[in-house]
């Protein structure tokens, strides 16, 4: 079990990337009534057939020629799980990946989401060339960061500019700010 979810959230992303997806989106709802937070991780990358959707939950299995084992979903998936949610992937070769994962958001073992912030803008930064939607909500309040809508707006100024970082720093700082799901 990783620290926090955003860890979760940053290596899922990650694997999108690997796999050559150019728009990901990222959505965490947390459902107060339901006692619930999802979160899934859509990409348009290359896919998985159902052997490699069985075989990347194999903690011994990886693509990374540099990696011994690949963790990354297995645990997230052994975190869901054990926090009383469930864990799906839904892939198509060619079409892209699907991670959803529920959590009991009272379970005492639910890890603290993280910065949110701080992993948006990492993503962000960090994959200029990719396009992110980041939807969070919570309480019937939506925040949503469309990355193309930011890059059309910049036209020629790049999303890792630094003025632009600032920018991006305060404003999802502001939209997360009362929003417990981003604490």
């Amino acid at each position: 079990m990783l620290a926090e979810l955003s860890m979760h959230i940053i290596d899922i992303v990650q694997n999108s990337i690997s796999a050559g997806a150019d728009l990901i989106k990222v959505k965490i709802h947390e459902l107060k009534d339901r006692d619930l937070l999802i979160i899934e991780v859509e990409d348009n990358g290359k896919g998985m057939d159902k052997d490699q959707i069985n075989r990347v939950q194999d903690p011994f299995y990886t693509t990374k020629s540099f990696k011994r084992v690949g963790l990354g979903i297995p645990l997230f998936k052994q975190t869901a799980e054990h926090c009383d949610g469930s864990f799906q992937i839904l892939s198509e070769p060619s079409k892209g990946t699907l991670i959803r994962a529920t959590f009991k958001k009272s379970h005492v073992d639910l890890p603290p989401m993280g910065n949110l912030r701080d992993t948006i803008l990492t993503l962000v930064v960090g994959e200029p060339n990719v396009d992110f939607v980041f939807e969070v909500e919570t309480d019937g309040v939506v925040f949503v960061l469309d990355t193309r809508e930011v890059k059309k707006e910049l036209q020629d100024v790049p999303i890792n500019h630094p003025e632009v970082v600032k920018f991006l720093r305060e404003y999802i700082g502001e939209n997360l700010k009362t929003m417990e799901v981003a604490s």
